[in-house]
């Protein structure tokens, strides 16, 4: 279980201290996917780097089973936007990587490695090298060398953004698959609605910067899902419609305040409202 307790986060000091995160609480319970969807810019990222350990609040803490995060550990790991492949190494050398690097037994590394191989569909790309791979490869392969170190917490920093839209959408039902065979705490992070409704079990909307929670709704829909047939159910629609009424109203007030990038969530508001 992650969770966060009253988090703030500025950056600088005295009268230039610049607030991102302001009173931030949540609870991702275990084994469950939790979603965070906000505008773009609110301080998603920022706080995925606090709950990874990579920086410390500026007030408040994160916990995870209780324990205070104080660092890196390897209980979680993160899946970030841009790509992290060695371009230097192997599909094959770069999943093996991180075993191999803590002195892990070769023959139970390569093993594993060979399932996930098989599990994601790159046995045939296994000696190829990044540049050779598409887009929708790399991010498989990201994933494999991420599900080889076998975290209890996988965090996802809008992992497939940038993907074509059926590469996008081939990877999110994958990775719902993934998620389904294997118990984990998942926390993925996302500007995309859709794809909040598609992966979670609970959803925690965010505000605009300094950011705060400013719903929890619980996603009950039926599993497995698949994003076509969520796009015909009234349900999810529902679900939608109210996280992107929020988001609105929060993509608005950073609008106004000068956020180009709030625009995102105003135009998939007028997409979302068009299409009902």
């Amino acid at each position: 279980m992650i969770e966060a307790k009253s988090v703030s986060k500025s950056y600088g000091a005295g009268r230039f201290a610049k607030p991102v995160i302001a009173e931030c609480s949540f609870v991702a319970p275990r084994h469950k996917c939790t979603v965070i969807v906000g505008p773009s810019g609110a301080g998603k990222s920022t706080m995925i780097r606090l709950i990874a350990g990579f920086e410390k609040p500026s007030r408040g803490e994160i916990l995870t089973d209780g324990k205070a995060v104080t660092g890196p550990g390897r209980d979680r790991l993160v899946m970030f936007q841009e790509s992290a492949l060695f371009p230097w190494m192997t599909t094959e050398q770069n999943i093996v990587y991180g075993p191999l690097a803590r002195h892990e037994r070769k023959a139970d590394t390569v093993s594993r490695a060979k399932f996930l191989l098989e599990k994601t569909g790159l046995m045939a790309a296994k000696r190829r090298y990044p540049a050779q791979l598409s887009g929708g490869m790399q991010r498989r392969a990201e994933l494999a060398r991420s599900l080889i170190n076998d975290p209890e917490i996988m965090i996802l920093d809008e992992p497939f953004r940038g993907l074509d839209a059926m590469t996008k959408k081939l990877m999110l039902e994958y990775y719902v698959k993934l998620s389904e065979e294997t118990p984990r705490t998942n926390l993925f992070v996302t500007t995309d609605i859709d794809e909040a409704i598609l992966l979670a079990d609970r959803l925690i909307v965010m505000s605009a910067a300094p950011m705060r929670v400013r719903a929890v709704i619980d996603v009950d829909l039926p599993r497995p899902r698949e994003l076509h047939t969520l796009l015909r159910d009234d349900a999810a629609n529902a679900l939608k419609l109210e996280a992107l009424s929020l988001l609105h109203e929060e993509a608005m007030k950073a609008f106004a305040g000068g956020s180009r990038a709030a625009g995102d969530f105003i135009e998939a508001y007028r997409k979302r409202l068009a299409a009902v």
